[in-house]
């Protein structure tokens, strides 16, 4: 037996096995997104039977295509991710770079800053939207309380109270059922993931070249020159990676919008294929083959630009 055979036959029983795991769900999401695969139709009780002789073509795409909330989904998911990203980079870029120095307890500041990221999702959003961002019981509607209550003690107060008069009075935003919901998930998913970026990050910054940090410093760079032409240069490829994992996460995110705002004015494609599923499982599976073209447009996306980031 030749020495390139032996490795392909000792790696192919997992190959295959991956491939199975992979292409029967898919195969099966496939078939199921052609054929009338309705539960509990009273009026067509045939239509319950995954059958072949229920064949409706593109129909259920078609149906899909037509639904009020599919686009809005679309729409909903590349905000959600898209923001999830731009925030987690940027909050972990600076916050890394902050605590990448040494100072006393750099230890505890550093298990408190990734202990976020192991908190279950279900959890996370049980905490943000009851004890933060309620307008009630939450921080945000104490805040605000306390804000409301300053400005009109203010408003009595000699010389500065006719400029406090003006000030009208917050009211606490409802992050429950609304569109705003989109931007707790943000939030909370962003405040979750964070330290998975800080991680990343930090250790990056552990292999930076100390010796071009000290010839800028010695050549007169500023620590914004030092910042952006040394710091960011040497996270380029990190950046990549964070953005690639997080966003195919991020996709398939489901237990916040449920928690926050059971899909009401809040839906990504994840959540539309759950709300299908219900009853429809031929536009459920339709669904899911547009959120898999979806999530592999983005990946070949991400793809290219963590190769060419890793080629530089």
């Amino acid at each position: 037996m030749s020495d390139r055979k032996l490795p392909r036959m000792l790696q192919s029983p997992a190959v295959i096995l991956l491939l199975i795991w992979m292409l029967v769900p898919l195969s099966m999401t496939l078939y199921f997104s052609f054929i009338r695969y309705v539960l509990n139709n009273l009026r067509r009780p045939e239509w319950t039977t995954p059958s072949i002789s229920n064949w409706r073509g593109l129909g259920n795409y078609e149906f899909v295509l037509k639904s009020k909330d599919f686009l809005f989904a679309i729409q909903n998911s590349l905000l959600i991710v898209c923001s999830i990203l731009f925030l987690t980079v940027v909050l972990g870029v600076l916050i890394a770079v902050l605590i990448n120095k040494s100072f006393p307890g750099q230890g505890i500041v550093r298990v408190l800053l990734i202990s976020p990221f192991f908190v279950m999702p279900a959890v996370n959003a049980v905490l943000w939207i009851n004890m933060i961002l309620d307008p009630v019981l939450g921080l945000q509607g104490i805040a605000v309380a306390g804000i409301n209550e300053t400005v009109a003690g203010l408003r009595n107060t000699p010389l500065i109270g006719g400029f406090f008069s003006l000030w009208p009075e917050f009211n606490p935003i409802s992050f429950r059922a609304t569109q705003t919901s989109a931007y707790a998930v943000i939030m909370m998913v962003t405040w979750q993931w964070t330290p998975f970026a800080v991680l990343i990050f930090m250790t990056s910054l552990q292999s930076e070249d100390q010796q071009q940090k000290e010839a800028a410093i010695l050549d007169g760079a500023s620590a914004w020159s030092q910042f952006r032409f040394l710091t960011l240069p040497h996270l380029g490829r990190p950046i990549a990676i964070v953005v690639m994992i997080q966003a195919i996460f991020h996709l398939s995110l489901y237990a916040e919008i449920e928690i926050v705002s059971r899909g009401n004015g809040n839906k990504n494609l994840p959540y539309l294929i759950g709300e299908f599923a219900n009853n429809n499982i031929g536009a459920a599976s339709a669904t899911g083959i547009f959120a898999v073209i979806l999530a592999n447009i983005v990946a070949i996306f991400l793809l290219r630009m963590v190769g060419k980031t890793l080629m530089e």
